[in-house]
């Protein structure tokens, strides 16, 4: 399904705790997401956002972690058993057909791809599962790299997800911001 796929030693360097003050997870996600939601999040790696994603759906919610590599879930995993919300997490590994996520068709609240789409060649296919997946006025934030993805490139992506039926919401922030905030509109 990947492009290119990040390396499991880049996953180690994406833990370290510095990153928060770049990417904080509570700052970044926490406006999304509520108590109780079921949140997805392909292209999880081992989890810098999956832990933060489980504290805020609580222990009413349940975050869908999809990872392409098994020893990024393996780390994950271990990482989530240690700060107790296994319960709250369920690992979920893809495969070249696709995210594996049929069985959630209009049962998400929240999906997160963060540093992902970029790595993804069908990215048609994969805006269709995360439609399918996420209930009516579900929300797709999508947040890509500067320093791999153009800002030409990631108007192309948010073009093949308008394409696919999803609404942007373009959200507030610098220029030249590669972060948007795609819904799936009401029926």
């Amino acid at each position: 399904m990947a492009r290119r796929v990040c390396p499991p030693w880049i996953g180690y360097l994406l833990l370290n705790p510095l990153r928060k003050l770049v990417e904080n997870p509570d700052k970044m996600l926490g406006q999304f997401v509520r108590d109780g939601m079921v949140v997805l999040e392909p292209g999880c790696g081992m989890g810098y956002f999956t832990l933060a994603l489980a504290r805020m759906v609580g222990p009413g919610g349940r975050v869908v972690a999809v990872e392409l590599q098994g020893r990024m879930l393996s780390v994950l995993g271990r990482r989530a058993s240690k700060a107790g919300l296994s319960d709250r997490i369920e690992l979920r590994q893809t495969g070249a057909e696709g995210l594996g996520v049929d069985d959630l068709s209009g049962k998400v609240d929240f999906a997160a791809a963060i540093h992902l789409v970029h790595e993804i060649p069908d990215q048609a296919s994969f805006f269709t599962q995360i439609w399918k997946a996420l209930k009516p006025g579900g929300k797709l934030l999508v947040v890509e790299p500067k320093g791999h993805v153009s800002l030409d490139q990631f108007e192309q992506t948010v073009a093949t997800a308008k394409q696919t039926g999803f609404k942007r919401e373009t959200l507030p922030g610098k220029e030249g911001n590669r972060k948007d905030l795609l819904i799936r509109p009401q029926i």
